[in-house]
């Protein structure tokens, strides 16, 4: 018998069943049925002991290449035998984003209902472009869009019940970049085509980077993408009164404001930008604005959290990501528009080849014309079986423990005077850091012992004394590399920070306070390490 890990599978030459004519369709029931079990066993038991791997991979650039044959085979593989080298080569080259121990990032939170969902979607793998080519993906996403809408208690207007609607993206990529194209259309139908130079959009510099991406791709001239700046006094916030002034500056100078980019939990400190009085300056100037609640628009379907969406109702459109901590499996981006004739206006392809009587009847969605691409998946599924599987009432106590563990993590920091919160938590991820005066204060005496030293000997030194955010970077390298836990970093407003965000499925508390014990550890390493390379030398 052969093992992988608990799981166990009979030895094979090598061959498939497939090659000794077992059966000559890529899709026998029977054969799918047999291998399926093993791949269901093969996860399972990866869960199962998914806590003995180090969290980040630590393999080095280039390994994959090493092991592999540098040509595709010729004949049939047994399964047995792929997944041996599944094991063998793929395992170690994977970061864990499902362990325990990952708190890097944002999650990207699984579950059974959200995999197995996810396993219905591909065995149908229907092509659900129009409502002809599978009606029960059209309509199931339409009921499950509004489902949704009606949890997070956004405004009817976005409903396909209030002749607004919802769609399902892959990414917030995706989303942003319909909604800027629906914005752009928009405008240039009262200026002109002439006048795309025109056009100016505006973030703060806490926005994710993919709304940089979708202005270029939408033809916003370089000059035109307006980043209105943040601080630590106001935790990071887009401040209503500087995006004002700078749309004013932009309309004297004969620009055309456009589109405002407003987002609900940032990706380096989740700071909430002030929705209801961003929309009210907004609307002063006609302009469309999108809301990016890609981590936190999970959390809103709680009632306590749900003031952070306060104000959406000016908003254009908003979306979250369900597989960031949602546990609907990686892609499922949830967008809500109220006006879809923007959308369909500026995406919607019409040839000959996909003309049918239902299209024409005007009474189908046909969510081809509300995304990038012709093609698109059975995503739908999977979240229909994540609320019917776990249902309101679960969903949040699953988002309100990873609060209270995020929580927990929180006392720890505060409590050691050695380290400090960097911005206040809002949701479920900490931001923290090494406090200047615990390396400042630990550098005193030694430096004091140096020049002493110094003083007596004669000796010279050359050591360099490490910046605040050298050694919280040092701190991060250091905990990484154990493999013990995985956390990520970001730099705001000059401060480098450790992210330290609860979400993944499996963790529980006792993983918590491991966590914990791991970044003591090395930063007590780091700490001394650093105050020893005070001593006078020898």
């Amino acid at each position: 018998m052969g093992s992988l890990g608990d799981f166990q599978f009979p030895l094979s030459n090598g061959l498939s069943n497939m090659a000794d004519g077992a059966s000559t369709s890529p899709l026998d029931p029977e054969e799918f049925r047999r291998q399926g079990h093993m791949v269901i066993d093969f996860i399972a038991d990866y869960y199962k002991n998914i806590e003995k791997y180090p969290v980040l991979s630590q393999v080095e650039p280039g390994y994959l290449k090493k092991r592999l044959p540098t040509s595709a085979p010729f004949y049939p593989e047994s399964i047995e035998t792929i997944l041996g080298d599944v094991q063998e080569h793929i395992v170690p080259g994977i970061t864990h984003w499902q362990s325990p121990n990952y708190f890097a990032y944002f999650p990207s939170s699984g579950s059974i209902a959200g995999f197995l969902g996810e396993m219905l979607a591909t065995g149908f793998n229907v092509v659900g472009f129009n409502w002809m080519s599978s009606p029960a993906a059209t309509e199931l996403e339409s009921i499950v869009m509004d489902w949704l809408g009606q949890m997070l208690r956004l405004p009817k207007s976005f409903l396909f019940s209030g002749n607004g609607g919802g769609v399902l993206q892959g990414t917030t990529c995706e989303a942003i970049l319909c909604t800027l194209v629906a914005a752009r259309d928009r405008t240039l139908k009262i200026i002109g085509n002439d006048n795309i130079g025109k056009l100016v959009v505006y973030c703060s510099d806490q926005t994710h980077c993919a709304f940089k991406k979708a202005a270029q791709i939408a033809g916003i001239h370089p000059n035109n993408f307006r980043v209105i700046p943040t601080t630590l006094s106001s935790s990071f916030a887009m401040s209503p009164k500087a995006l004002r002034n700078t749309i004013i500056a932009d309309v004297e100078a004969g620009l055309v404001p456009t589109f405002l980019l407003a987002t609900v939990g940032t990706t380096s400190t989740t700071a909430v930008d002030p929705l209801g009085p961003l929309c009210d300056v907004a609307k002063e100037y006609g302009m469309w604005v999108h809301v990016d609640a890609a981590y936190a628009g999970s959390i809103c379907i709680c009632p306590e959290f749900r003031h952070f969406i306060d104000g959406v109702e000016g908003a254009n459109s908003f979306s979250f990501n369900a597989h960031k901590w949602f546990f609907t499996t990686l892609d499922c981006c949830c967008l809500w528009v109220k006006d879809p004739a923007a959308l369909t206006q500026s995406l919607s392809t019409d040839p000959e080849y996909l003309k049918n009587k239902a299209t024409e009847s005007k009474q189908v969605v046909d969510y081809k014309d509300w995304q990038l691409a012709l093609s698109r998946r059975f995503r739908s599924l999977k979240l229909w079986l994540v609320l019917r599987s776990y249902g309101v009432e679960k969903l949040r106590g699953f988002l309100r423990s990873h609060v209270k563990m995020a929580k927990l993590f929180q006392g720890f920091v505060q409590a050691d005077d050695r380290f400090e919160v960097v911005v206040p938590r809002n949701f479920a991820t900490l931001c923290f850091r090494i406090s200047p005066s615990a390396i400042n204060n630990g550098t005193e005496a030694h430096v004091l012992s140096e020049i002493n030293g110094l003083r007596r000997t004669g000796a010279a030194t050359t050591k360099k004394m490490l910046s605040e955010n050298e050694i919280n970077s040092k701190l991060m390298d250091s905990i990484n590399r154990s493999g013990r836990i995985y956390m990520t970093h970001s730099v705001v407003g000059g401060i480098f920070l450790l992210r330290f965000a609860v979400g993944a499925s499996l963790t529980e508390e006792s993983h918590v306070i491991e966590a914990w014990n791991v970044v003591k550890q090395h930063a007590d390493i780091i700490l001394n390490t650093h105050y020893s390379d005070f001593c006078p030398s020898q």
